[in-house]
């Protein structure tokens, strides 16, 4: 990997914004550099690397985001069966849903047959974890980035795509060494833009968190 990852640095932005936070990536997240953060009155924030803006966030109202029905653990046991991560692709070294990363989420998110989306189970390591067993906000929202990328691939060629933008709440503890579900599913492809949205469930299919993102494809591509 060249760069940061997408969702990672969303979190980490989200957690200088008050509430619900839309996160734009404005360049690629440098590695192993430490960014300024710049707040403002408004509750805006901007993480840079020198001068350069690398990502900026802004409190929004609410998330809009249609959410579709649950997903069942079993669901999404079967439904990570079909995960298309590629071994040696692109992102296949992602700490979230990279094949070849052994102390990775394992977040694999397969077709769920018959309803248009993508599901894997997860069960959150206790490193990535709080002093109160609940998974860090900035990992919850690495997690609820991947999903949406194979949900809007989910047949076909797998292009390149980044992350540009992440709208994402948080409604309740997701703790860690239990057993969720992770789901995403496309809501638009407008050219190169591509739009989808995720969210993590209990195993119950209650919502604790969600988001939407924006990805886009290089021109080059």
């Amino acid at each position: 990997m060249r760069s940061g990852n997408g969702g990672y640095a969303a979190g980490v932005a989200a957690s200088f914004v008050d509430g619900t936070a839309e996160i734009s990536l404005r360049s690629p997240v440098p590695l192993d550099t430490p960014l300024r953060v710049a707040g403002e009155e408004d509750g805006t924030v901007r993480l840079l690397d020198g001068d350069l803006l690398v990502v900026e966030g802004r409190p929004v109202d609410d998330l809009d985001l249609e959410l579709p029905a649950p997903v069942s653990v079993e669901e999404a046991r079967e439904a990570a069966g079909r995960y298309r991560g590629l071994l040696g692709g692109e992102f296949s070294r992602c700490f979230v849903c990279g094949r070849e990363r052994e102390d990775g989420f394992e977040v694999f998110a397969g077709e769920v047959e018959g309803r248009g989306l993508v599901a894997s189970p997860w069960t959150p390591p206790q490193w990535a974890a709080d002093d109160e067993g609940n998974v860090r906000p900035e990992f919850v929202w690495s997690v609820l980035d991947c999903p949406t990328y194979f949900a809007v691939h989910r047949s076909g060629e797998l292009p390149i795509a980044f992350l540009a933008r992440l709208t994402a709440r948080i409604d309740a503890p997701v703790a860690a060494g239990v057993e969720h579900v992770v789901i995403g599913w496309p809501i638009e492809i407008d050219g190169r833009k591509q739009h989808a949205g995720s969210a993590i469930l209990s195993a119950a299919g209650e919502v604790l968190a969600a988001a939407r993102a924006l990805m886009i494809e290089p021109r080059s591509a």
